[in-house]
């Protein structure tokens, strides 16, 4: 093992050189990467091995490079890159094929692979890549779309992501998720062929014999997709779904015509074909004049929820059905808490106190709430009027509101409630409802109190108070993103922040949201970056993201931590 581990390290010894004698590494850094390239060289080839290891000598690598790119900016030397990383990217690119193929199923090792590609390696070898991670997982559609994505995004080969979906739907012949893409990719390809010809037309190039196909530009291969789509899948909801893909594009009117005449000719009996339909109607193009005034608008909007009305009507005469009566009570009922009597109560209100009324707009803001007790809406007009007036029993009438309103909705109640007690009582009073709100049923109420008082201590008694209302919640659930992220803030305001504080606060955000945030972990990365950070810790954050990151999280934060790595977030 010692030799093969010195043959490994004689194997440096031509880039190290190169590397000292252009001036980007000293004679001791030389040293030291040997000294540490040796330790991990034999760790790789222990007789039992750990996949750590393996993430550990790829990030080390890593960072070398992004110290090479730093210090070739630094003193503006651009030459001999292939003596000096083209032979470093390669050992990384050896490592990894060892570590996916001793660890063929950890699909989060794969990405790791794929984000390097993306940004160090060649294209060729990012190919290469998906083609041995498709060899291994063909059982996942997702990856087939990424795999075809790549290809059309980073490869600019739409011949290569055609080929992919095509062989995705070898083994996934019902998966609709691979067939809306392929749509897709269709369509975005002919509007890439499309503004190349505008282009082209405008420098009034000569192409000679090389002709744009007509039926390429117009869609005709997304047609195509969309027959063999809908010959495999049936279903109202499939139809729509590409339907409102095909609408993204400003070229597809025909094909949009197409789909529309299938969807009402061949699935009138399925609830969802006249939802669409109805719904559509409110998105119809209304004359321009008309909108120029409010009560033009307001007619406007009653003419579109009645034809919508006829449509469902329509439907329910020949799909008398559960599901129809289902949609069209869902759209009244939407349509129904558009409109309140809030703007007409507001104009009231506003009319008596301009005039002078006090004692009117109290009347009338008490009898609103009389009448329309489980409205949050009114409850809140009302009650920012008699905060307004002064009146003598808010206390009373915020309790009564919040009992009355439904919980769900009383959100609105409880942040009016707090913006009146931190002005009108006492700090003890206003403890005490923070309290209150804390063990409030509904997440969204205890959520917002966490987050206000959080921000009420920092503002009434600097940062220890601040830091032990943390201490004391950081245990009870619901959170919210914002309670860790105000700490953090605040944590960072203090003329010496404690790393060992932000680090905590941010490994319990992450044990809530590192699932589903990719955001949280690039800014945990960005810290361990700054000045009081271990840039050393980067690896093991980054390996946990891909670890711990769910579905399209892992792509988006394998593009964000790419983007952060060249230098351009």
């Amino acid at each position: 093992m010692a030799e093969l581990i010195q043959q490994r390290i004689e194997e440096r010894i031509p880039e190290l050189e190169h590397l000292e004698r252009v001036g980007l590494f000293t004679q001791k850094e030389v040293k030291s990467i040997i000294k540490r390239a040796t330790a991990l060289e034999y760790k790789l080839h222990r007789l039992i091995i750990n996949k750590e290891d393996f993430i550990a000598y790829i990030q080390y690598e890593i960072n070398v490079l992004e110290l090479i790119k730093k210090r070739r900016a630094h003193i503006h030397y651009q030459f001999k890159r292939e003596e000096i990383e083209f032979p470093i990217i390669h050992r990384i690119n050896s490592v990894f094929r060892r570590a996916t193929n001793k660890w063929k199923s950890d699909v989060q090792l794969w990405f790791s692979h794929i984000a390097f590609c993306k940004k160090w390696a060649s294209k060729g070898q990012l190919s290469r890549v998906f083609s041995s991670l498709l060899a291994i997982h063909p059982d996942k559609p997702a990856l087939w779309i990424m795999a075809a994505k790549s290809e059309l995004e980073d490869m600019d080969s739409s011949e290569s992501a055609r080929h992919l979906f095509l062989r995705a739907l070898r083994f996934h012949p019902d998966d609709k998720k691979v067939y809306q893409e392929y749509f897709r990719m269709e369509l975005l390809h002919a509007e890439k062929l499309r503004k190349q010809q505008k282009e082209l037309e405008m420098a009034e190039m000569d192409l000679g014999e090389y002709e744009f196909s007509p039926e390429i530009l117009s869609g005709k291969l997304a047609d195509v997709v969309y027959r063999n789509a809908t010959e495999k899948i049936q279903g109202a909801e499939f139809i729509i779904s590409l339907l409102k893909i095909a609408a993204i594009f400003d070229f597809t009117k025909e094909l949009q015509d197409a789909i529309l005449q299938d969807l009402q000719t061949k699935y009138t009996e399925d609830a969802a074909t006249w939802d669409f339909m109805a719904r559509r109607e409110l998105e119809a193009p209304a004359a321009g004049e008309e909108l120029q005034t409010a009560k033009g608008r307001a007619s406007d909007i009653a003419r579109r929820e009645e034809r919508c009305c006829q449509v469902y009507e329509e439907g329910l005469t020949s799909l008398n059905t559960e599901p129809m009566w289902t949609c069209y009570v869902s759209f009244c009922l939407e349509r129904h808490k558009r409109k309140t009597n809030v703007q007409e109560l507001k104009d009231k209100l506003q009319i008596l106190l301009s005039s002078g009324d006090a004692e009117g707009g109290a009347r009338v803001a008490v009898a609103a709430t009389q009448r329309y007790s489980q409205s949050a809406a009114t409850w809140s007009l009302s009650l920012q009027t008699l905060i307004q007036l002064g009146s003598d029993d808010m206390g009373r009438l915020f309790q009564e509101a919040i009992t009355h309103v439904h919980p769900k909705e009383s959100l609105p109640l409880w942040q009016l409630q707090v913006q009146w007690s931190l002005t009108k009582q006492s700090p003890q009073e206003t403890e005490a409802l923070f309290q209150r709100g804390l063990v409030s049923a509904v997440a969204a109420v205890a959520m917002e109190m966490k987050e206000s008082y959080l921000d009420w201590s920092y503002t009434t008694g600097g940062y220890k108070k601040a830091r032990k209302t943390f201490i004391s919640l950081h245990e009870n659930r619901p959170f919210s993103k914002a309670f860790f992220t105000r700490m953090i803030q605040i944590e960072k305001e203090q003329e010496t922040p404690k790393m060992s504080n932000l680090r905590d606060y941010y490994e319990r955000a992450l044990r809530e949201f590192g699932t589903s945030d990719d955001d949280l972990w690039l800014e945990y990365i960005k810290e361990e970056l700054g000045p009081n950070g271990q840039p050393e810790n980067c690896g093991k954050i980054h390996w946990r993201a891909m670890k711990f990151l769910e579905g399209e999280c892992v792509e988006r934060f394998v593009s964000k931590y790419t983007l952060l790595q060249t230098g351009h977030i």
